[in-house]
């Protein structure tokens, strides 16, 4: 179990994330209710449809009744026990999503290398996998609402995918306005959305309350032992009704571990179980209804209501993994997994608001290729639920690893957990692998391809980091060499970024060879991004004398921090230390070419991609806020 001085850290980790947290408790739910639940949220437009259309089972209640108990264990264990119980749990200074998870991981099995590489690789991996999910989500959750038109009038069948594309296209093209804006003029609806999913269940089940027994989870299991081929495509179809689950954790930041906890267990969880139970009652009556249970279940007169409604849900489901893709993005370039992009930040008051125009055009284009390339909610299920089911496998992993060595649990109490939640998760892994061949190699080579685009950079810059520290001088030779050859100090300060401490800046050795001149005042600036996502503003800077007026400024911020270099330097000034004419220093900055070459390093295929990368990442100036009229590039070409 955990030791004293655990148990009081966790406690003073969990009084820093309440404190974050000052907003009244109802406040926080309305606003975790908006933003963590809306995917998992709108799952019942289209996860009970694709458990029979997947398995092609008849409609019968010998086969509804284990598809219903199947859908509520799976969301009993996967999210109320271990996403809601245990995994909140696992948080990062108080926050969560993957890479917070994989920081937090990495810190932990630091002395152990071999496992702290392939945590690190499974992590990243992970990552890759969101942004493939990503891709789908909108792309499902809305066409899913679009189908309901088909329902209210099938003549106009032919307009689901324009006016599909149109939403989406908007969706995307008002990210530049702020996700806050974005979630207050659609947030309200939630509430409707969940208390009207109540209300169809309620009327649902009383017209076949018998539908109640497959609570049990001797029909699930019974199913399982009676069809074991059949049961991996049922349960490959089922998951999809925990989708949007990681959402929990990813946003736990936000608004804090009890509201998540209050809003799942009192009202998301219920709300969910009721409209599913409703459906399948319908289905005992109607068997015909398959082809579409969740607005069948509706009366007539409410269908283009709810029609309304249910698109609204969707959009407010798709914002939520949009948000989280830039969320994601700036901490795997803040943890060095990705070259830095521009970011822009849509509110004064909530840092956590930003929107990064790259990733939105290029998610909006994947989104509308899945669109297109699927055409169907049906066909889109048959590629959804690959990624969510490793990351779910992945996520536990990672979980054994936090058990043991932060809460120093005994593994006679991990043991039976990771028991279950293996065996269930390795189950939905093997059971989404049938859907490989149906279009669910789509997003497993999206992931494959984003976690070697962030592998790459991460070893590329490693390899040309060496490379240039190699060609490089140490800081302690040369500040000898200056005092003993003097060269020309001009009046001034001058600040050279560098990614270490050990070696001098290729910017100053090129400025004192062509320019045969020293500044009177040289700062070393190294930003280095800790494996937690704030760091306290008494512990963001420090500074280093060197010797002979050159001093070593560190600054430090956590994954989740925004590096503002101007802002660390008036802490320097705010703090008494000795830089005159602090705000007038030249800041020189060095742009590295990388020049791919059949050497030691990656292979070529690989350098080449690195060489892409570096040429089109955002530049320094705009991403650390350097004042642009104060800053001097000095290049540099480098064979890796």
């Amino acid at each position: 179990m955990q030791s004293l001085s655990d148990q009081l850290n966790n406690k003073l980790e969990q009084e820093r994330l309440e404190s974050k947290h000052k907003s009244s408790m109802p406040v926080l739910m309305l606003g975790a209710l908006g933003v963590v639940f809306g995917d998992i949220g709108t799952s019942p437009l289209y996860a009970l449809k694709e458990s029979f259309v997947r398995t092609g089972m008849a409609v019968t209640p010998e086969n509804i009744f284990p598809f219903l108990s199947m859908i509520f264990w799976l969301m009993l264990i996967v999210v109320s026990v271990k996403y809601v119980t245990f995994v909140m749990r696992s948080s990062n200074k108080g926050e969560g999503g993957i890479l917070a998870l994989l920081a937090l991981v990495l810190r932990l099995t630091r002395p152990n290398p071999k496992l702290f590489y392939a945590m690190g690789l499974i992590g990243v991996m992970s990552a890759g996998l969101f942004y493939a999910d990503a891709a789908i989500t909108p792309a499902i959750s809305v066409l899913s609402a679009m189908e309901g038109i088909e329902v209210i009038a099938p003549a106009f069948h032919g307009f689901i995918l324009p006016v599909t594309i149109v939403i989406i296209i908007g969706l995307f093209s008002a990210q530049k306005h702020g996700t806050g804006k974005v979630g207050r003029f659609f947030g309200p609806i939630v509430i409707v959305w969940f208390l009207v999913l109540a209300a169809l269940g309620v009327y649902g089940i009383c017209g076949a309350p018998e539908v109640l027994q497959a609570i049990s989870p001797l029909y699930a299991l019974k199913f399982i032992f009676a069809y074991p081929l059949l049961s991996f495509a049922a349960l490959g179809a089922t998951v999809l009704c925990v989708t949007g689950a990681e959402a929990i954790y990813a946003d736990m930041g936000h608004f804090g571990v009890k509201p998540i906890r209050y809003v799942w267990f009192y009202m998301v969880w219920p709300c969910l179980v009721l409209n599913y139970f409703g459906q399948g009652a319908l289905l005992i009556r109607n068997p015909a209804a398959i082809e579409n249970p969740f607005y069948l279940l509706a009366p007539n007169f409410l269908l283009v209501p709810l029609l309304l409604l249910a698109t609204m849900a969707t959009i407010i489901a798709s914002q939520a993994v949009i948000s989280g893709t830039f969320s994601l993005t700036r901490q795997a370039i803040q943890l060095g997994y990705l070259p830095r992009m521009q970011i822009l930040h849509t509110s004064a008051k909530e840092m956590g608001q930003i929107y990064i125009p790259f990733i939105n055009w290029a998610v909006l284009t994947l989104v509308i290729t899945m669109v297109l390339l699927f055409r169907t909610s049906s066909n889109l299920a048959g590629a959804y639920g690959v990624a969510l089911s490793i990351d779910f496998l992945i996520t536990s992993l990672m979980l054994i690893g936090v058990m043991r060595l932060k809460w120093r649990w005994r593994w006679l109490f991990i043991a039976p957990l990771m028991v279950i939640f293996l065996v269930v998760d390795t189950t939905l892994v093997m059971s989404a692998a049938t859907k490989i061949p149906h279009g669910g190699y789509i997003p497993l080579l999206m992931g494959i391809i984003f976690f070697t685009l962030m592998t790459t950079w991460k070893s590329g810059q490693c390899i040309l980091k060496a490379k240039m520290s190699g060609m490089s001088v140490s800081v302690e030779r040369f500040i000898n060499e200056i005092y003993k050859n003097p060269p020309l100090r001009v009046q001034g300060t001058a600040i050279y970024m560098t990614p270490w401490h050990s070696t001098i800046p290729s910017a100053l050795l090129q400025n004192l060879k062509h320019n045969k001149i020293l500044h009177e005042r040289i700062i070393f600036l190294t930003v280095i991004s800790q494996e937690v996502p704030y760091m306290p503003p008494e512990n963001r800077v420090h500074v280093h004398q060197l010797g002979q007026d050159f001093y070593q400024l560190d600054l430090h911020t956590g994954f989740k921090d925004e590096p503002d270099v101007p802002s660390a330097l008036h802490q320097c000034l705010a703090r008494g230390m000795d830089f005159d004419h602090l705000h007038q220093a030249s800041f020189f900055l060095s742009r590295e070419t990388v020049i791919p070459t059949n050497g030691d390093g990656m292979a070529t295929w690989r350098e080449h991609i690195f060489a892409l990368m570096k040429r089109n990442a955002s530049s320094a100036i705009d991403y650390y806020r350097i004042p642009v009229d104060r800053v001097i590039e000095l290049g540099g070409r480098y064979e890796i």
